[in-house]
Parts: structure tokens; C-alpha cells; sequence
């Protein structure tokens, strides 16, 4: 268990977590992918991986994007919906697969990872209009939660998680590393990747975020996140 001054207390499995090795595996291929690459910064925090690069998209590519988020974004939903009406109130959906500059974008960010094609989870995009937001979270699995036994089979555990601004916004929409004190505000084409694991490959709870509402504008993004097997 964590308890962190100021925010939501967390709890963290008894039982190691069954995909740790696989974790710590993965963490150290892209850390040492990522460290050749002179486009790429390492943000100053030490509790957390995280990474940066910027216009890792153009102009036109956002603008495309955007578009066929608007075409699919449904209201968002959470694995677990009992008991967190309004914790997340964005749109999102999963775009296009079949589109030249989504196949692109998964590539690239495979090759820049490093991390197999077939680990990708399928492009989300998300869009948030004004006064929409989610609330705290992390990108990683609960394995003592109800909906773990599926995600264990659909390719495991979270551990690398792409996200992407496609545009800037007037006012708010940052997001926010809630337990780090790290806010990033919208930046189009910029790249954000961190590791959903310490080290050793235990999830790490200090990974926990959130997107801040919108107060002027729209915000959209595209996030992809990596599983530690291939992704069904």
C-alpha cells in the first residue's frame, strides 16, 4: 500500500506481479533504445520514466488524425464502471487501423520503442471539448481486479504507454503526474512515452495521471499502449 500526502491511497498487489521479468525486460530494451536517439529527452524525474519528443508528428498528420477521431469517439468508458460515474468524461474510440497514416504512426512508434508491432494495443483517440477531463489513473492493470483474467489473456500487462498531442489549446488540458508534480500542457506533434514499471518491473503506482479539463477549446490526442505479450 502507498500512501501518498494529498491524494488517493493505493493499493499495490500482495503477490508479485506475474508478468515482472517480462517488465523488467522490456523497460531496459527501450531505455537503451532511447538513450541513442538524439531527438528523444528524458524529462528530470527519477520516480518515473518518461520521455519526450517533440514535432514527432506534422502539421497535416495531426490535422488527418483529428479528423478521424471525430469520426469515431464515442463516450469513454473505464474497465471497472460500478461506483465512477463521472471520473471520465472524455470521447474516445479506436481509429482507423486501415488507414496509410495510422499504420504509419504504429510502426513508427514500434520502431521507436523498439517493442513488436504485434504487442500494440490498437491506436486510441481521445477527445476532450470543454469541461472534460479523467480524473487520476494509471494505464496499468489491477491484477487482484475482476477484469484482470481477461486482460491477462489478451497480452498481459501495460508497459510503455505513447501519447500524443495533435493540437494546442486555448486554456487547460494538461496533463498532470499527480504524485510527481509534473504538468505538461498540449504541444501538437509532441510525443510523451513512459514506462508503466519500476525497474525491476513492478508496476509503479507514482506513474498515476490525469487530463485536466479543458477550459477553452478542444484537446485531442492518440494514445497507444504496449502489452508485455502480443496484443489480442
Amino acid at each position: 500500500m502507498w500512501n501518498i500526502p494529498g491524494s488517493l491511497t493505493i493499493e499495490m498487489p500482495a503477490t508479485p506481479h506475474p508478468d515482472c521479468r517480462a517488465l523488467a525486460r522490456i523497460g531496459a530494451s527501450v531505455r537503451e533504445r532511447l538513450s541513442g536517439q538524439p531527438t528523444v529527452r528524458r524529462l528530470p524525474v527519477e520516480a518515473v520514466e518518461i520521455y519526450t519528443s517533440n514535432s514527432f508528428l506534422n502539421e497535416a498528420d495531426c490535422a488527418h488524425l483529428i479528423a478521424l477521431i471525430d469520426t469515431c469517439a464515442c463516450p469513454s468508458r473505464l474497465l471497472e464502471e460500478e461506483g465512477w460515474d463521472g471520473y471520465r468524461t472524455s470521447y474516445s474510440g479506436d481509429i482507423d487501423t486501415h488507414d496509410r497514416i495510422v499504420r504509419d504512426l504504429e510502426l513508427r512508434l514500434s520502431d521507436f520503442t523498439g517493442i513488436a508491432p504485434s504487442c500494440g494495443e490498437s491506436a486510441q483517440g481521445q477527445r476532450y471539448e470543454c469541461g472534460q477531463y479523467f480524473n487520476e489513473h494509471c494505464d496499468w492493470f489491477d491484477t487482484e481486479a475482476g477484469y484482470w483474467r481477461q486482460e491477462r489473456r489478451c497480452g498481459g500487462q501495460r508497459s510503455w504507454t505513447a501519447m500524443i498531442y495533435l493540437n494546442a489549446v486555448e486554456e487547460g488540458g494538461r496533463t498532470d503526474f499527480t504524485h510527481i508534480g509534473l504538468s505538461i500542457p498540449p504541444e501538437p506533434g509532441c510525443l510523451l512515452l513512459w514506462n508503466n514499471a519500476l525497474p525491476d518491473g513492478t508496476p509503479n503506482p507514482l506513474t498515476m495521471h490525469a487530463a485536466r479539463p479543458v477550459v477553452r477549446g478542444v484537446k485531442y490526442v492518440v494514445t497507444k499502449w504496449f502489452r508485455v505479450r502480443n496484443w489480442q
